[in-house]
């Protein structure tokens, strides 16, 4: 579906718009994916320079506290805060002002930026404003750099998610290329930031559904997410966020034991991280005070935990960096080890969950990571077959705490090993991470998942009534009972909309560009002189004549409307109805039925390419002396499958699909090796089985 607009636009970028629009899938991918990554790597460079000066300053300057960090980004030890006693003041201050930001300049930017361009992507993909990535790079480096428990994550995947969403607006990307954008957006951001390109690309497909996956956005976010962590690595480095722990393996089938014990255990507090998260998200929620008054509450209770465990401040990676070392990780009190896992679920819940800004995936990841380190530690002096350093059960349990809980195991997987530099680990974290998948079950921490592709608005129609993606909206779309014109009057304009009966019109220039449309509740404000062109708006969705009735019927359910003008570039081709295309729908519906009842089940599926020299290259399907008892129910040219419609020319290259009685196996076969003869053209017989049904009718209501 495009977004045209009346404003007036660079020939350049209007003939940008119809070259992208027009090319293939993969050349099409190359060029938005690799401006997606440039985006994503750039904002990912902005937000880690942001918060590097927000955590020197807060953490820093305030209350003389250096957060310890992985080896990756430098690898500080843990130190003790200076002035300790500042700590809640210090949060509660960054939580005041990220909340005060958040509030008065978009709302929607609180809470884990994931979540929100996850439901970007199911219901408005090209509606992500552009002041938002901005805000939540702010706000999250504030409240992260104040000590606020968040991750890095949210704000990148925002960031480069709003960028795709502004190709989908500034591209007239249709509505399958927008949500690809916002997804490809957000693999970007997260595999950049976390320096881990392939899980993040997986990331991008894997993210959107709890029990389904994205293939859609799988290419193009290769492509952008390498180019993002390509970016972000050549100013902030490319060495793993936690250094190279490859000398750390899997050798003992023994220990898969522990990992079955690290996946159940990492399935319950992951039950626990969600239901913590979403119960204190909830409270805030009714909590009836100013909203932004609300982070700052929650900010000065960290602020009070992070006295006693200030492992519980900021985004926590040093503390895992710890936890991978064995003598570290001894120094460190065992009641501290074995308490700081459910420290920060409290802490990100009431960072987060108040109404702050930032992540929930790498504190999940770092609650993983030290919940694999207690475990450890109460196992080494006393089981069996325990491995003598904490790394593999910190490495694994990273995995399967948060790859359970957003319910996208193998990006996670791919990207703990990224982020670790070992890639040995993968078998026992799949044992582990399934069996964190089975305790789980369907709770997930990203409350805009959906279940499957049937149950979002982006494929519904598509699940619901599979034709329609093989009708093109042009054979469905008819002629407007009323065309306005914009040098016309509002009076006029009433008077014709009243005449015909309609609600609304398309509104068209002299010489018939599309300049919008008005609706008749609309012009009731408007004086009687005033010009219908100084009122026309364009209102989305504008459907396009080779767009899918799927997708067509999905954009208008989306923007509450009953009918939309179909363009062919800025001209005018037509409208089209829900009625118009639940019709077209029936017509291709019973078409299909009407040519596949007179089939004996003892038929078979034939299968055959077109070649350059085929006597059926270039003939209407229509024309074709098709054998009584077959049936051509298929199309396959290029990426589309279409309906076999009478209309169709058959060209070099298609794939058809043919149903055939086994009394017609010969005839057909005959016919596809030989061609119809030279009076195929003029051949239209009533027996042609494409010529009743969707083969004549083409859709039309």
């Amino acid at each position: 579906m495009t977004s045209t607009r009346p404003t007036a636009l660079d020939p350049a970028l209007r003939a940008m718009r119809r070259r992208i629009r027009r090319a293939p899938f993969l050349r099409k991918w190359v060029v938005l994916g690799v401006a997606i990554g440039i985006v994503g790597g750039i904002g990912a460079i902005a937000f880690y320079s942001a918060l590097e000066i927000a955590t020197w300053f807060f953490l820093g300057v305030l209350a003389g506290y250096a957060p310890p960090s992985p080896a990756g980004e430098g690898g500080a030890p843990i130190t003790a805060a200076a002035r300790p006693w500042a700590l809640p003041l210090v949060v509660g201050l960054g939580g005041l002002l990220s909340g005060l930001i958040v509030f008065r300049l978009a709302p929607e930017a609180e809470g884990h930026g994931t979540d929100a361009a996850i439901a970007a992507y199911h219901h408005d993909p090209r509606g992500i404003r552009g002041r938002v990535p901005i805000v939540k790079l702010v706000a999250s480096a504030i409240t992260i750099g104040s000590g606020g428990s968040g991750g890095r994550e949210g704000p990148t995947a925002q960031i480069s998610a709003g960028f795709g969403s502004f190709l989908g607006r500034a591209l007239d990307l249709d509505a399958r290329d927008a949500r690809i954008a916002v997804a490809v957006g957000m693999a970007a951001g997260i595999g950049a930031i976390f320096r881990a390109p392939l899980g993040g690309a997986v990331l991008g497909g894997e993210l959107m559904y709890r029990d389904d996956i994205e293939s859609d956005a799988l290419v193009p976010s290769f492509i952008a997410s390498i180019v993002a962590f390509a970016i972000f690595g050549s100013v902030e480095g490319f060495s793993p966020i936690f250094g190279a722990q490859a000398r750390f393996g899997f050798s003992d089938p023994a220990q898969l034991a522990w990992y079955v014990l690290i996946g159940v255990a990492c399935g319950l507090v992951g039950i626990l991280y969600v239901t913590t998260f979403y119960g204190l998200s909830d409270r805030f929620t009714r909590w009836r005070i100013p909203r932004w008054a609300k982070p700052a509450i929650a900010g000065f209770l960290v602020g009070c935990i992070g006295i006693v465990l200030p492992g519980v401040l900021g985004t926590g990676y040093g503390y895992v960096q710890a936890s991978l070392d064995r003598d570290a990780l001894l120094a460190v009190p065992l009641a501290v080890v074995l308490v700081l896992p459910f420290a920060k679920i409290l802490a990100t819940s009431l960072s987060i969950g108040s109404g702050g800004s930032g992540g929930v995936f790498g504190p999940g990841m770092v609650i993983g990571g030290l919940l694999g380190a207690g475990i450890w530690r109460l196992l080494e002096p006393v089981a069996p077959a325990v491995p003598a350093d904490p790394a593999p059960f910190v490495i694994v349990a990273m995995m399967a705490l948060f790859g359970s809980v957003a319910h996208a195991p193998l990006a996670v997987m791919l990207m703990v090993a990224e982020m670790t530099g070992n890639l040995s680990m993968l078998a026992p974290a799949m044992v582990a991470v399934g069996v964190a998948m089975l305790v789980v079950g369907s709770r997930t921490i990203y409350r805009s998942q959906l279940a499957t592709k049937a149950d979002s608005p982006a494929h519904r129609f598509r699940f619901a009534m599979p034709l329609l993606a093989a009708v093109p909206v042009g054979d469905a779309a008819r002629q407007p009972r009323l065309v306005l014109r914009s040098d016309q009057t509002v009076a006029a304009a009433r008077a014709g909309l009243a005449a015909a009966e309609v609600p609304g019109a398309p509104v068209v220039s002299e010489d018939g560009t599309l300049v919008g449309l008005v609706d008749a509740e609309g012009l009731v404000a408007a004086r009687s002189e005033d010009l219908v062109g100084g009122q026309a708006l364009v209102r989305e969705p504008i459907l396009r004549p080779d767009d899918g009735l799927d997708d067509a019927l999905g954009a208008m359910a989306d923007h509450g409307r009953d009918w939309a003008p179909v363009a062919s570039g800025r001209t005018l081709t037509g409208i089209l109805s829900f009625r118009d295309a639940i019709a077209a729908y029936r017509a291709a519906l019973n078409g299909n039925v009407r040519q596949v009842r007179g089939l004996r089940a003892d038929g078979a599926i034939i299968e055959t390419e077109v070649g350059a020299g085929s006597g059926l290259a270039g003939r209407r399907i229509a024309d074709v002396p098709w054998p009584r008892k077959a049936v051509v129910v298929a199309i396959e040219r290029d990426d589309a499958v279409l309906v076999p419609r009478g209309d169709i020319r058959i060209a070099p290259g298609d794939r058809l699909s043919l149903f055939a009685d086994e009394s017609a196996r010969a005839e057909l076969m005959d016919l596809i090796a030989r061609g119809p003869g030279p009076s195929g053209d003029d051949i239209e017989s009533d027996d042609a089985p494409l010529e009743s049904g969707v083969g004549a009718n083409g859709g039309q209501s």
